[in-house]
């Protein structure tokens, strides 16, 4: 683990001690109820479609955070089925070290792109979308070939 040191400047004495932890986050793989996963098109960096998702914030479970990031992004107010997996490659996110923590759910409704979403579509393994962010390809892979 990373540990960075403010020392005093007059004695040298360790004053603060600040871990660098990889930030959480979640994701979500939303079944919707007409058949397909609900995907985002980013507004911000990086581009490309993602699975709906974001950071979790202090105070917040992931599960809760997940709920919230579907809403937030997708409008859905959806229903957790259960925890998928986690990934941890400290290169997924260019942005730095993120682990996420990744869930399926199901949403009903019609999804509108809302938050950090500049677009928003249904898709199946047949016609996904391109390019894709972060390394949710590969999560959709392991969904597809239900590897976990």
């Amino acid at each position: 683990m990373k540990v960075e040191e403010l020392k005093c400047p007059k004695c040298g004495a360790v004053i603060l001690t600040k871990r660098r932890n990889p930030t959480p986050t979640v994701d979500i793989i939303i079944e919707h109820e007409g058949g397909g996963i609900v995907l985002i098109e980013r507004r911000n960096y990086p581009y490309g479609w993602a699975l709906p998702g974001g950071f979790q914030e202090y105070g917040e479970t992931v599960e809760e955070c997940a709920v919230r990031e579907a809403r937030e992004e997708t409008s859905l107010n959806v229903t957790l089925t259960r925890q998928f997996h986690t990934y941890s490659d400290p290169t997924r996110d260019p942005r730095g070290h993120t682990v996420t923590t990744v869930f399926i759910a199901t949403g009903k409704g019609i999804p509108r792109a809302a938050d950090d979403a500049k677009e928003i579509g249904v898709f199946t393994r047949e016609n996904l979308p391109s390019p894709i962010a972060f390394d949710h390809r590969q999560i959709l892979e392991d969904y597809f070939l239900q590897r976990y």
